[in-house]
């Protein structure tokens, strides 16, 4: 471990500290760091510290930028310490810390500053600091998954179907919709397509959110969004995901229907019904639509509601 004095006699590193978040307000302070009980000889070398590389956000924020990060653990400590006296000076709020996992040992230093963690991914760790008195006002971690299932049916009025490898013991032997979690940064109907193309093999094209389901306490107390979208099947030839799935084949619309894991169920039953009364025009889904916003400059997908007496696809009223 290291330990810092300010005494000339322990001085083994040499370090002046120069910092700020932009670079063009220095401020300076002499700091020696003993490491690992080197003695003077061995450690020459003096470095210059300074504020950790960052850039604002737009709510007088700032996020450190995780790819120039220092490599030494107590030149990270020091960095750190230096860092939140000049934002705090500076007047800033949020910060945010993403610490990549080639650097996890940053993170027990961070928490001891008084970071907290807000989330993690496979390869980092984010933790976030707030600085004014009162409550933190820092987005929370993301709250919910989002899901997509398939309804596929062909020109002989049979579903698409699977049998999972793997499900609870009250779905053994249930016939269901291809259905998945979406990526990050993929859209929904995008990700509908692609998981009925990754289980079955079958290309789609996407029509309609028909419905969708919203529930609470789902994996690690998160909730979860789950999308029915209807798909218009472009191939028939049916080539079964090994790894995931144990069958899958075109099966008769009604006795799909009317299996009883199906009819026992209120909110399954709910969701077929909904799907056949589409089938039937006697219901008209949500249509994606492209979108602008001046707010961000960001493309996105709304979806929406428009029946056209002229789409002979949607009839309902």
């Amino acid at each position: 471990m290291a330990s810092y004095s300010r005494t000339s006699r322990d001085m083994h590193l040499s370090v002046r500290a120069v910092g700020s978040i932009a670079q063009d307000k220095l401020s300076t302070e002499t700091y020696s760091i003993h490491i690992n009980g080197l003695k003077p000889a061995s450690s020459p070398h003096s470095c210059e510290l300074r504020v950790l590389d960052a850039y604002g956000d737009e709510y007088d924020g700032v996020v450190v930028d995780p790819d120039k990060l220092p490599a030494e653990v107590n030149l990270f400590a020091s960095m750190l310490r230096l860092s939140l006296r000049q934002w705090k000076i500076e007047g800033k709020k949020g910060i945010w810390l993403k610490l990549p996992s080639e650097l996890s040992e940053f993170v027990p230093i961070a928490v001891k500053e008084g970071f907290q963690y807000h989330h993690a991914e496979r390869g980092y760790v984010m933790l976030t600091y707030w600085i004014p008195d009162g409550p933190c006002m820092l987005p929370a971690n993301a709250s919910h998954q989002v899901g997509v299932g398939g309804f596929v049916v062909n020109d002989k009025n049979e579903v698409l179907v699977v049998q999972e490898k793997y499900c609870p013991p009250t779905c053994h032997g249930l016939w269901k919709l291809p259905t998945g979690f979406i990526l990050e940064s993929e859209e929904i109907f995008a990700g509908a397509v692609r998981e009925v193309k990754e289980e079955t093999g079958i290309d789609t094209e996407f029509m309609e959110v028909i419905a969708f389901r919203h529930v609470h306490n789902v994996a690690f107390q998160k909730s979860d969004l789950f999308f029915i979208c209807m798909l218009k099947p472009l191939s028939t030839r049916i080539v079964v995901d090994d790894f995931e799935i144990e069958a899958a084949k075109w099966m008769p619309l009604e006795e799909f229907v009317e299996q009883p894991l199906i009819q026992g169920d209120s909110m399954f039953k709910k969701i077929i019904d909904i799907c056949v009364a589409r089938l039937g025009q006697r219901y008209c889904g949500l249509s994606t639509h492209q979108v602008i916003s001046k707010f961000d400059g960001k493309q996105s997908s709304l979806y929406y509601n428009v029946v056209d007496p002229r789409d002979s696809n949607c009839q309902a009223s």
